[in-house]
Parts: structure tokens; C-alpha cells; sequence
């Protein structure tokens, strides 16, 4: 758990949950990822709990700094490099924009790649 002290007012806590939820939603806002550990992309707005888009992402943080861990699914004929990068992007823009923690580490680990499938019906009356 992160925590900030400010001797006038008192302690801010943030649990590793907290910046796990602001990572995975972050990485679920890219073009490309299918999956954050398991959990469809499209239905996040459906979700009411994020707590899901919370468990494949690993978050350590120590001296004031993060380094989070993250595993992906993503659709086949995406750039995986650029997609990676601009998850490690939106994360470490994320998390110390909402958290004031500076992030030393975004680890993305793309798991899978999705071939998503065509209904051959659909094709054959384009053809």
C-alpha cells in the first residue's frame, strides 16, 4: 500500500487494488486489447465493479514508486509493439495523474492474440 503523509491533516492510503483498477482501465481504453486478465473489454461500461479489470495486474510500490505488471489479450493484425507501448503510456499517465505516485515500471505481458470470428454468412452474400 502506498502511502503519503502530511503531518498537519494526517495519513493518505492508497491500496495496491486501488492503482491496480486505474492500471487495468487505463490498458482496457487502448485500441487492440481484447482481454485484460480474462475480462472482455467491451463490457466495461456494463461493469459497476472494476475490481475485475484489477486481477492481471501485479502493482509494487515502494520509496514512493510504482511498478505495475499487466497481461493482455489482444486482436490478431495489431501492431503488438505499438499497442504495448501505448498501454505503458496510458498506465503510467493514469496512475500518477490519480495517485500523484511516480511510476517507475510498466511491464506488459500480451498473453494471446484473439482471432475473432467472421460469420461465413455474412461473407458469402458480400462475395
Amino acid at each position: 500500500m502506498s502511502e503519503y503523509t502530511d503531518a498537519r491533516i494526517g495519513q493518505i492510503r492508497i491500496a495496491d487494488e486501488v492503482i491496480a483498477i486505474i492500471a487495468g482501465t487505463a490498458a482496457a481504453e487502448v485500441e487492440g486489447i481484447v482481454l485484460v486478465s480474462g475480462t472482455p473489454t467491451d463490457s466495461i461500461a456494463g461493469l459497476f465493479g472494476k475490481k475485475n479489470l484489477a486481477k492481471g495486474v501485479k502493482v509494487s510500490v515502494q520509496d514512493g514508486e510504482a511498478s505495475i505488471e499487466i497481461e493482455l489479450a489482444v486482436r490478431f493484425g495489431t501492431l503488438l509493439r505499438e499497442v504495448a507501448e501505448e498501454v505503458q503510456n496510458k498506465i503510467k499517465n493514469a496512475v500518477e495523474t490519480m495517485t500523484g505516485l511516480s511510476v517507475a515500471v510498466v511491464d506488459v505481458n500480451i498473453s494471446a492474440v484473439v482471432v475473432e470470428k467472421t460469420n461465413s454468412k455474412e461473407e458469402n452474400e458480400a462475395q
